[in-house]
């Protein structure tokens, strides 16, 4: 197994990590940031109010994209099985 397979194969598992964990923290961001100026603008000072809003929305987000989810890293496990040969030699 050479470098540039290592380097390739660890290359594409991050990426997958990124695309898997991007619409996730993407969606809990985006809640935060509008519990956040929910909370400045009615002076509300709760620190766990930002929980169950981002807690449900990420529920909901593994909800919808769990089966494209489960998909793409189904093909990237795929890909690296197909690969065990290529390494040993």
């Amino acid at each position: 197994m050479s470098l540039g397979m290592v380097v390739s194969m660890m290359r594409s598992g991050i990426f997958e990590i990124l695309i898997l964990s991007a619409p996730i923290l993407f969606a809990a961001l985006t809640v935060g940031l509008i519990v956040a100026i929910f909370q400045a603008t009615t002076s509300i000072q709760e620190q766990t109010l930002t929980f169950v809003p981002k807690i449900l929305t990420i529920l909901g987000m593994l909800a919808l994209l769990g089966g494209w989810m489960f998909a793409s890293l189904r093909e990237y496990t795929i890909n690296l099985f197909e690969m065990i040969p290529q390494m040993v030699r």
